[in-house]
C-alpha cells in the first residue's frame, strides 16, 4: 500500500485514472483506502433540470449517481440518495452562488461546485471544487494552451469541540497539467499535484 501511494504521488494527474484502475485490480483488498486517498482529475456533468454544469467527485456520489448542487437531484436519478439537512442545504445554495462569483473573478471562467453534508459529530463537512480548462477550446476566457487543466479540491471539516469552540480542518489538493506546442512559447509538458492539510480551533460566536 505504501509503495502504491508513493507511485501515485509521482504519477501525472492525467494518467491517474488509468493508474488507479490498475492498482485496484492488483490490490482489491485496499480498494476503499485507494479511492479515499487518491485524488483524480475532476469530471463534469450537466444538470438537465436547470441547464448548469456541476463537478463530479467522491463527495457527491452515491453508487453510480452524482448529486447536483443546483437542483440537489441525482444524475442518473436515484430515489434514496443521501441529502444534506434543510439548514445545511440552504447554506450549500448560498455557498455555490458566492463561490461562483469568486471563481469567475479569480480564475476568469471555469466550473465550480460546493457540496455539504452532515457529520456524525453534530458538525458538518463542505467540499469546494474548481475545474478550469485553460486550453484554446476550454471554458476559460484566456485559453492559450494546447492542453491545460487546473483541478482544485478543498475539503473543510467543522466539528464542535468544547463549549463555544469548534475545530476546523482544511485539506486542499491541486492538480495541474500544462502542454504547449507553438513558436512563441516553445514545447513543454508540465504536470503535478500537491496536497496540504491544516487544522485550527476557533471560538464560535452565537
Amino acid at each position: 500500500m505504501e509503495a502504491a501511494m508513493g507511485l501515485m504521488r509521482r504519477m501525472p494527474p492525467k494518467h491517474a485514472e488509468t493508474a488507479l484502475s490498475a492498482l485496484l485490480s492488483l490490490l482489491p483488498e485496499h480498494s476503499s483506502d485507494l479511492l479515499s486517498q487518491i485524488d483524480q482529475p475532476l469530471q463534469v456533468l450537466c444538470d438537465v433540470d436547470c441547464g448548469k454544469e456541476f463537478i463530479l467527485c467522491e463527495y457527491n456520489r452515491d453508487a453510480d449517481s452524482y448529486r447536483s448542487p443546483w437542483s440537489s437531484k441525482y444524475h442518473p436519478p436515484l430515489e434514496d440518495g443521501p441529502q444534506p439537512s434543510p439548514e445545511l442545504r440552504k447554506l450549500e445554495i448560498e455557498a455555490n452562488d458566492i463561490f461562483a462569483v469568486y471563481r469567475d473573478q479569480y480564475y476568469e471562467g471555469g466550473i465550480s461546485s460546493v457540496y455539504m453534508w452532515d457529520d456524525e459529530t453534530e458538525g458538518f463537512v463542505a467540499c469546494f471544487l474548481i475545474k478550469k480548462d485553460g486550453s484554446k477550446s476550454g471554458h476559460g476566457r484566456r485559453g492559450h494552451l494546447q492542453e491545460g487543466a487546473w483541478d482544485a479540491i478543498h475539503v473543510i471539516e467543522v466539528r464542535p469541540d468544547e463549549e463555544g469552540t469548534a475545530h476546523y480542518c482544511l485539506t486542499s489538493t491541486v492538480m495541474l497539467s500544462l502542454t504547449t506546442n507553438n513558436e512563441s512559447s516553445g514545447t513543454f509538458n508540465l504536470s503535478g499535484s500537491i496536497r496540504r492539510q491544516v487544522g485550527e480551533l476557533w471560538t464560535v460566536f452565537s
